[in-house]
């Protein structure tokens, strides 16, 4: 047997042939897809796939939200084996374009709400054959964009005409489908997934068919999903966390995946999820942080409105829960759990079930959260309620799942056991393997580990030395098992729904737009916006205050953030995303040096050094008053600098 996602396909159709396996929602209500009729429907794009030209080994793109086309696509590119590029919905155009062209795409699959990035990107592309194929039913509007655009009406087809055109042409070409898919290996490449980051620099991530595969074996061995389970996506399906976990562990563990209706677009998506919930009533879900927070807030203004009886109910319920279940691995002292029993379940009996079925539906489970770290309140609110969260560890390199806490074996504020088919080692500075308990590197081995980064050698060979993966993640494995990644060795930046990106290209923006700037660190965190630390260059500033007549430090506070702010507009700057961008300045008195350790011997900055010397202002900056440039902080640093009034 292969270990292959075909393989997953062919068992599941055999195991499950006629039960959902993916649905959309429509003004009619869910409509399934079955696991026989997703293959059936694969294998008529497969055939289409031929008779357009595409053939083993060509890329394709996807850029659209989660649906059961995005699906039925990505698995008819497989049996033909080409390869599928996964784009996220975030990207500028540009960024899509660079994609397209590194990857060396023959074509790309759109939704609608992606169409006008796409067809600003096919407009550039150094490719001028690549076909749309058109994910949504509206096909003739498309055309008629795509003709406005200056492209050729006969470059984009209908996912529905691909799939009628493929259903006729079976008849000649289903042995040659057959074929092909058969010679799928498992070191095929399956994806080759883009690391987040502007035009220059973002890095293909090769993952196999044996790499999907050993993940989702892995995760269904790990947590007890059951065949007609539901899950409701909500997560981008391009993201490796919901491709691998949701998408093909899904297809090996046949439960059904429900899309969050995204037919309005990010706003009307938002409105759906509730209702979306309500209606599809979810066994389990796959969140971040981000959405689990507001699950949280909407539970607590809910409660709130209930009035003061209820609210204390739920509240001495959570935090006796809170004590009841201690780190959610070791048992409390007897003392405690006594003492915690009665409120705990009273808020069980009375409040609990009914928040769990106004906000997940009656059939909730438990949540696996990824992407970014969870909060340890978070866990903690969520396992009292009964809706645990189950932290996990991972990265696009490792297909993505390294580790992951289960319903049966959870320790809060870990990242959980690591996967069977991982090997994990952690290393010092010293490049010594640490002691159990010791922080350092975190280095992973394993089927699941990426063939390398396409057409980028240099940047594997730093990657992957002697088969193992440099996550560049600090973690430590404690005595019972559990990892825990307590930072990054390298500089990404992570937002609070998981997106990572480059600080680098950041700064570099901000830097080549202004000459005002001397040095910026931006940061995040997880946080819910991204904030910058500058230095000025002093005599840029003071010809500045002189050009503009500037008296007081209000006003120039108001000039230094024009200036900071100028790349946004700036054609010739770095383009950066519009929700990576810093919101936020603070100013340092004194320039970042190696006299502190915030610059090294080579005169870079040490990222870490820095938030360690200056926590406090990059703390700052998330409460009400360090949230605005204009703030007391700031205009006391221009008054040290330049000896200006307020």
């Amino acid at each position: 047997m292969k270990r292959t996602i075909l393989q997953m396909l062919d068992d599941a159709v055999t195991r499950w042939p006629d039960s959902p396996f993916v649905l959309r929602r429509t003004d009619a209500g869910w409509v399934p897809t079955s696991f026989r009729g997703a293959r059936d429907e694969a294998r008529q794009f497969a055939a289409w796939l031929l008779s357009a030209g595409y053939r083993k080994g060509d890329a394709l793109a996807i850029l659209g939200e989660g649906n059961p086309e995005w699906v039925v696509g990505e698995l008819g590119l497989f049996m033909v084996g080409c390869i599928s590029v996964p784009l996220s919905i975030k990207l500028l155009g540009e960024e899509v374009l660079f994609r397209l062209d590194h990857s060396e795409a023959g074509g790309i699959l759109a939704s609608r709400n992606q169409l006008a990035k796409t067809l600003t990107a096919l407009k550039t592309t150094k490719r001028r054959d690549i076909r749309l194929v058109y994910l949504d039913a509206d096909i003739e509007a498309a055309r008629a964009a795509a003709v406005g655009s200056g492209l050729a009406a006969d470059r984009v087809i209908g996912f529905g005409e691909a799939l009628a055109a493929g259903r006729a042409s079976l008849s000649s070409l289903a042995a040659e489908v057959d074929r092909l898919a058969a010679s799928v290996e498992e070191d095929d490449t399956a994806t080759i997934s883009y690391t987040s980051g502007t035009t220059d620099n973002p890095r293909g991530i090769m993952l196999t068919q044996r790499n999907y595969w050993t993940n989702c074996v892995d995760a269904r061995a790990a947590v007890p999903f059951q065949p007609g389970w539901r899950t409701l996506v909500v997560l981008p399906v391009d993201h490796s966390f919901a491709h691998t976990a949701a998408l093909y562990t899904g297809l090996h563990s046949g439960f059904a995946l429900y899309f969050v209706d995204s037919r309005g677009g990010p706003v009307g998506t938002l409105r759906a999820l509730p209702v979306n919930l309500q209606e599809v009533r979810p066994d389990f879900l796959y969140t971040v942080p981000a959405l689990s927070g507001s699950f949280m807030k909407k539970i607590l203004a809910g409660i709130e409105e209930k009035g003061p009886f209820i609210e204390r109910i739920f509240r001495n319920g959570i935090a006796a829960g809170i004590a009841w279940n201690g780190n959610g691995f070791d048992r409390p002292p007897l003392a405690v759990r006594l003492r915690s029993f009665f409120p705990y379940m009273l808020a069980r009996t009375l409040v609990f079930g009914k928040v769990k079925k106004t906000v997940f539906g009656d059939s909730i489970r438990f949540c696996i959260s990824g992407g970014a770290t969870l909060d340890m309140k978070q866990q903690q609110f969520f396992a009292a309620l009964g809706v645990p969260m189950l932290q996990g560890y991972g990265l696009t390199e490792a297909s993505p799942i390294v580790s992951t806490n289960q319903p049966a074996r959870c320790r809060f504020g870990t990242c959980g056991p690591v996967f069977h088919s991982v090997e994990v080692r952690i290393f010092g500075e010293d490049g010594l393997p640490m002691a159990k308990g010791g922080t350092g590197e975190l280095l992973v081995r394993g089927p699941s580990v990426m063939k390398g980064y396409f057409k980028n050698p240099e940047a594997t060979a730093r990657t992957l030395r002697d088969g193992w993966l440099h996550t560049g993640d600090r973690a430590n494995l404690d005595a019972d098992g559990f990892l825990s990644v307590v930072g990054r060795e390298k500089a990404l930046l992570i937002t609070e729904d998981g997106e990572k990106y480059s600080p680098e290209e950041i700064e570099e923006a901000v830097t080549f737009s202004t000459d005002v700037i001397n040095q910026i660190m931006v940061y995040c965190d997880q946080r819910k916006y991204t904030s910058a630390l500058v230095s000025l260059e002093t005599g840029s500033v003071e010809r500045l205050i002189k050009a503009r007549g500037i008296k007081d430090g209000r006003a120039l506070l108001a000039a230094l953030s024009e200036e900071f702010f100028r790349f946004k507009t700036d054609p010739k700057a770095l383009k950066v995303q519009t929700g990576w961008a810093p919101s936020v300045f603070q100013i340092v008195a004194e320039p970042f040096s190696d006299r502190d350790g915030t610059m090294n011997s080579t005169m870079k900055i040490v990222r870490r050094r820095i938030v360690e010397v200056h926590r406090d202002l990059l703390e700052y900056s998330y409460t009400h008053e360090g949230s605005m440039t204009d703030n007391p902080r700031n205009l006391s640093a221009l008054k040290t600098l330049f000896n200006l009034g307020g």
